[in-house]
């Protein structure tokens, strides 16, 4: 649905489930996070402990999105919000790229860990549910930064798939070397879609719309962000 045809009233619907779903997702990965650390620590795993690590970066592109949607006018925050979660994406690359190189450079071989498998497998179940959330609100919505963090959120569900594979082989066969090499290809798109996120890229989820009513111009995305591309 464009978001010429949204009434007032469902975009403010629209903008409340946006700031709960960063709620929820901030809640929800700062748990993991905690969780991930003391199993990783228990168990000598530096994935496990990377995964935490990632997991409060996901923690810090939610709250980008809170604070963009507890302003009076999200849209006019929209700009700076894209780069923060931009800077959020370079933030999850670097700490899963120098985990996997540990992993790979390191001597010690990590203990299997059922608390990591059972953190891996409900966070495959959870993520999924808040990206297709966050991607149907983001679109009717007409907000990149919304569409910027549902992406944030589906990097670290395909991260917690490495996590569960890397574990399991671990586990299994002793494959130490299986997760860290996973883990280094997201860290690859992670860095894409950070610097998409910076320029702005993001922007091409948006319908273009008319947005005269609300910012004085007579086209663009409403969330004010396809406007300011050549940055």
């Amino acid at each position: 649905m464009s978001t010429s045809t949204v009434p007032p009233r469902r975009r403010a619907v629209l903008s409340r489930r946006s700031l709960w779903l960063a709620y929820a997702t901030a809640g929800y990965n700062l748990l993991e996070g905690l969780v991930a650390i003391a199993a990783g620590a228990a168990a000598s795993s530096t994935a496990l402990v990377g995964f935490g690590l990632d997991s409060f970066v996901e923690v810090s592109s939610a709250a980008v999105l809170i604070w963009q949607f507890r302003s009076r006018v999200p849209e006019d925050r929209e700009r700076l919000a894209l780069r923060l979660i931009g800077l959020s994406f370079f933030a999850l690359a670097a700490w899963v790229s120098v985990d996997a190189l540990r992993s790979l450079l390191g001597s010690a071989d990590a203990e299997a860990s059922p608390v990591g498998i059972g953190l891996a497998v409900a966070s495959l179940i959870v993520m999924p549910l808040l990206v297709a959330a966050k991607r149907r609100t983001g679109r009717e919505l007409g907000s990149a930064t919304v569409i910027a963090d549902s992406t944030q959120t589906l990097l670290c569900t395909y991260l917690s798939a490495v996590l569960l594979v890397g574990l399991l082989l671990n586990a299994l066969w002793g494959w130490s070397w299986a997760d860290p090499i996973a883990a280094l290809v997201i860290a690859g798109v992670a860095v894409r879609e950070g610097v998409q996120a910076w320029r702005g890229e993001h922007c091409d989820d948006c319908a273009p719309v008319a947005i005269a009513e609300t910012t004085g111009r007579t086209s663009g995305c409403a969330d004010n962000c396809c406007t300011n591309r050549e940055v």
